[in-house]
């Protein structure tokens, strides 16, 4: 899961939809994007990995990082790695 703050949802979606082929790349299996009821710029995505190596793969990429700030995300994102149970 990772929760950041964005300067322009409209923009960061839009960013975000095109990531698709690197998620599939990265081991990403499903993803969900929620909004706070009262900031629509509060994110939160959740992954869905294979693997929690996948998953800290994919969050540690300087790829991530960089796409990241192109899209408008404003500091620095809260990142989790959780496994189900």
């Amino acid at each position: 899961m990772v929760r950041h703050t964005v300067s322009d949802f409209a923009k960061w979606k839009g960013s975000y939809d095109n990531t698709g082929p690197t998620q599939a790349a990265g081991g990403v299996t499903a993803e969900a994007v929620c909004q706070s009821a009262d900031d629509p710029n509060d994110v939160t995505v959740t992954h869905d990995f294979a693997t929690v190596e996948a998953a800290k793969a994919l969050a540690s990429s300087p790829d991530l990082k960089q796409a990241t700030e192109a899209a408008g995300v404003v500091g620095a994102p809260t990142i989790w790695i959780t496994t189900k149970v």
